[in-house]
């Protein structure tokens, strides 16, 4: 069987992230954790990780694509660089929910219980964030949404020990500070938490449609305009 050469990108967050994975294994990655840098830093990431691995894109099998909800213009980068990738090379697209692989890269790289929930948390400003509550095995308790949170927000799992976690869960440590089921953990979104369930979806031929496709970003873009000059 031919080695499944899959690349994978996130850029649905601060962290532009590209990885390449061969049959499920991690070959090379680069990454940084800085604003506004993935339109100047995606492609050159993408060329060292080609580079280090000694492979080509010739080779690659797949792109996968962190889709969202995230950053609309880390979102729009992430996804245009990898349609054109795709069109240009006549391989598949795999799009990823962001909160989904954040909770992949969570269970893989945690020890935690059956009875554990994950609840990844990507910022949405002020008390809101686009999150999700997972089990261990990554079936669904909530699906994703945008949610407004305070301090009753998870009254219904107060039995469980709840992981929050994500660039979206540090703003609620004192909210939560009095409940000693909900724990926080350090966690950044990376590329290599795509790797499990991309290579799944690689297997069952779940791909985009490339013509299509848009990022997910589950909230409309709200643009504002200045009341100056106006009568």
């Amino acid at each position: 069987m031919k080695d499944q050469l899959i690349l994978l990108l996130e850029t649905a967050t601060t962290t532009c992230s590209v990885a390449l994975s061969q049959n499920g294994s991690i070959l090379a990655i680069k990454e940084v954790n800085e604003r506004n840098i993935h339109a100047s830093h995606i492609t050159l990431f993408i060329e060292e990780v080609l580079v280090a691995a000694n492979k080509t894109y010739s080779e690659l099998q797949a792109i996968a694509i962190s889709k969202g909800p995230g950053s609309y213009t880390g979102l729009r980068i992430g996804v245009s660089t990898a349609k054109g990738l795709c069109y240009a090379l006549d391989i598949p697209l795999i799009g990823i929910d962001t909160i989904e692989a954040m909770a992949s890269g969570f269970s893989d790289s945690s020890k935690l219980s059956d009875s554990s929930l994950l609840i990844p948390m990507l910022d949405a400003r002020r008390m809101e964030v686009y999150t999700g509550v997972y089990r261990k095995d990554l079936s669904i308790v909530e699906s994703v949404r945008a949610k407004i949170v305070d301090k009753d927000s998870f009254n219904e799992y107060n039995n469980q020990s709840l992981f929050l976690f994500g660039d979206g869960a540090d703003k609620f440590r004192e909210l939560f500070k009095d409940q000693p089921t909900i724990n926080f953990s350090d966690f950044v979104t990376s590329a290599c938490h795509l790797n499990a369930l991309a290579l799944k979806k690689f297997h069952d031929s779940d791909f985009e449609n490339l013509a299509y496709f848009e990022p997910f970003y589950l909230k409309d873009f709200l643009v504002t305009t200045s009341k100056k000059g106006l009568l």
